[in-house]
């Protein structure tokens, strides 16, 4: 089978890379809030990065396992325990039939992320196993984990190459300040220079308001030049909205498909995992960067990602054969190389020619 859900913990659902193609009848692509730990925790139990997974928020689940697998944790620290005893994060763990493992309240984090070899067997929906909570599809009949709640493995096992290499580091930043790199636009014309200036200088306090749609921020208002309102046009995961109100809202994997507020800015794709590892109370500082150093960016995390990826789970180099000089055939002392003999042989008009030398004793 795979696990029972004794606890469901406050959100806990289930997640896979996105489910993409259909924004346009206003599904949202879903998919993990902290995209680096979740492929960090499918590389390390040798799944596709992209593969099934659990992401548990703020507080973590409690999980009995009916069949044998690997896993991994990584995230936010839920400070997890197998079977009452500590489990390390970030590390390939094989877990036996009939053992516990505990998420607690996270200590830094907001998102932990489970991995199991294998995935979860739960049903594609639009290509996608991810839950989109908003819309009610995908993961488990489109909802989070509750009580009793059993989901199977599409394929466990019970051990893979490299296993004792099978770890890594990946802490969560430290403190409460982080800073978020953004692209401006594509309406910071919408907005005066003190606005700018505003968004650009000044704290912003992470509220209540949180969850896998969007994050409100509070802080110093942000000013426009007449209001917060435009003509409805897309939007994209990471837009930070600022409506009338002059208070920033960043837009996360289950946001709305178009809205209708001024965008006065991005958050790279390098950055998201970071406001999605964000708590109500942290402090959020924008700072402004060119579309070339968001590529650069980007590249490197995914670069970091394929090292991983390739040191664990790349196939194990085959011995390849030797290639040597070109040698003339050695005889036995008995033996002697005797003349060579060409024949011209034609088959159906068509003609053949070869050679034969003969051996003698």
């Amino acid at each position: 089978m795979g696990i029972v859900v004794e606890n469901p913990g406050v959100l806990t659902t289930v997640q896979d890379g996105g489910r993409y193609g259909y924004e346009q009848f206003g599904v949202s692509p879903s998919g993990p809030m902290d995209k680096e730990s979740f492929q960090i925790a499918n590389i390390l139990v040798g799944n596709p990065r992209d593969l099934s997974a659990l992401e548990a928020t703020m507080l973590g689940p409690t999980l009995r396992f009916t069949q044998d697998n690997i896993i991994a944790v990584t995230g936010g620290d839920m400070m997890p325990l197998l079977d009452e005893k500590p489990l390390p994060m970030n590390q390939a763990v094989l877990v036996k039939a009939g053992s516990v493992l505990k998420l607690r309240a996270a200590r830094n984090g907001c998102r932990t992320y489970v991995a199991f070899a294998g995935g979860l067997d739960v049903p594609l929906v639009m290509g996608s196993r991810a839950t989109g909570v908003q819309n009610k599809v995908g993961g488990l009949e489109g909802r989070k984990l509750a009580k009793g709640d059993e989901i199977g493995f599409l394929a466990p096992k019970t051990s893979l190459p490299r296993m004792a290499e099978r770890r890594t580091d990946h802490p969560m930043p430290a403190g409460k300040e982080r800073v978020l790199r953004v692209i401006l636009g594509p309406q910071d014309d919408a907005f005066t220079p003190q606005g700018m200036d505003t968004f650009l200088g000044q704290p912003y306090n992470v509220t209540n308001d949180f969850d896998r749609m969007g994050c409100r921020l509070d802080g110093p208002v942000i000013q426009h030049k007449v209001d917060g309102n435009i003509i409805s046009d897309g939007m994209v995961t990471g837009a930070i909205q600022v409506p009338t109100s002059g208070l920033p809202i960043i837009m996360l994997a289950e946001r709305q498909t178009v809205g209708g507020y001024t965008k006065i800015a991005t958050v790279i794709t390098a950055d998201l995992p970071v406001i999605g590892q964000c708590r109500p109370g942290d402090v959020i500082r924008f700072q402004s960067v060119p579309v070339s150093q968001a590529h650069q960016l980007w590249r490197e995390m995914q670069n970091r990602l394929n090292t991983l990826d390739q040191t664990l789970n790349a196939p194990a180099p085959q011995a390849q054969p030797s290639v040597q000089a070109h040698q003339p055939p050695v005889y036995p002392e008995t033996t002697l190389p005797g003349p060579v003999r060409r024949y011209r042989i034609t088959v159906n008009g068509k003609v053949y020619e070869t050679s034969i030398q003969v051996v003698s004793q």
